[in-house]
């Protein structure tokens, strides 16, 4: 299982759990309300244990249902669309999972009464809309990364083991000369959707969308295992040349990249007041600018810094040629420098 249908199976379990909690409150609230002397006349035979098993297996019916077509429809088919379309197309699709799930109910023989249908179909499409708009915001922030901010994890600055790769996209200046602004836009948009499987499958988080330029993070263990982060680059190089054809079809040319990758510490903190976010800082980010920048000096597609390739278990499918110990911009100390190569089947 590749990690892109791993979290979305996860988004789809937190999903059923979190409806099933709110299945486990509804029929509490009606209990309570019946004391209340507006309250709807309760059903014959009714008991709480009934209650709450019939609103917790419509809850899970309607979140298997409903959830999956939120993480592997919705939000997959219309991820380019407005929030506004994209809630009209769940009120659609709410529906049809309202009535699966009352037929469902049906079948068993569950008693209905009108009035407490349409309130819970008030309370759920109400969920619903939440659920919808809580999974766009993720997209938006990126995989964790609201959660991060939810809990606060980085409200105090913390000190963590990063690698970074600077993706960086090759003859961009004359790319955009040559397609105007409008369609030099579009062009980047198609790219950073088809880099974006070959970066999360490999354990990357797209950390920042620069110009034209992709900075992807991995936690220190991720992308050292399997040597994912240097990985990564070639995966992307491999899936846009598959590519090649709509990319000189639509645009006359065929996207190319180069990268620096480096490792080492960095303080994650959470930034802004009206726009909140989670950054890092520390000299290497600064650094893996600097070594992507060396790609075109040396003419290479992806250099690594002597500190990473030491870390890197690097398969016989990678050729290193070591550049030498180069001072960087900026940097007072020399860093050795190495080239890497794909030399397996592709």
């Amino acid at each position: 299982m590749n990690r892109r249908t791993s979290y979305k199976l996860k988004q789809l379990g937190i999903i059923i759990v979190i409806w099933l909690i709110i299945g486990f409150f509804i029929p509490l609230y009606d209990r309570l309300a019946l004391f209340t002397t507006n309250a709807v006349t309760p059903l014959p035979k009714y008991t709480i244990a009934e209650a709450v098993a019939i609103n917790m297996g419509a809850a899970f019916i309607g979140a298997l249902l409903g959830g999956s077509l939120l993480v592997f429809y919705v939000n997959v088919k219309f991820r380019d669309r407005s929030y506004g379309y994209t809630i009209v197309t769940v009120i659609l699709s709410f529906l049809v999972v309202v009535t699966i799930v009352n037929i469902v109910l049906r079948l068993f023989a569950v008693p209905s009464d009108p009035l407490r249908i349409l309130k819970n179909c008030m309370i759920w499409g109400v969920v619903v809309g939440i659920t919808q708009l809580f999974l766009q915001i993720n997209n938006k922030f990126g995989q964790g990364v609201f959660w991060n901010i939810l809990r606060g994890k980085y409200n105090t600055p913390k000190e963590e083991s990063r690698i970074f790769m600077f993706l960086d996209l090759n003859s961009s200046t004359t790319i955009a000369e040559k397609l105007g602004a409008k369609k030099y836009h579009a062009f980047l948009k198609d790219i950073f959707t088809d880099i974006t499987n070959p970066i999360l499958d490999n354990k990357g988080e797209i950390y920042q969308y620069v110009g034209d330029e992709v900075i992807v993070a991995w936690k220190y263990n991720d992308g050292i295992q399997n040597s994912k982060c240097v990985q990564c680059f070639f995966d992307i190089k491999y899936h846009l040349q598959q590519l090649n054809n709509k990319y000189i079809r639509q645009y006359g040319l065929a996207p190319s990249f180069k990268a620096g990758i480096h490792c080492g510490k960095v303080v994650a903190g959470e930034v802004g007041i009206i726009k909140r976010d989670i950054t890092y800082s520390g000299d290497v980010l600064n650094t893996t600018s600097r070594i992507q920048d060396m790609c075109k000096e040396f003419n290479e597609e992806v250099i690594v810094s002597g500190d990473l390739a030491a870390c890197l278990r690097l398969a016989d499918n990678f050729a290193a040629q070591t550049l030498g110990s180069i001072k960087l911009k900026g940097k007072q100390q020399e860093m050795l420098l190495i080239a890497l190569k794909w030399i397996g089947v592709e």
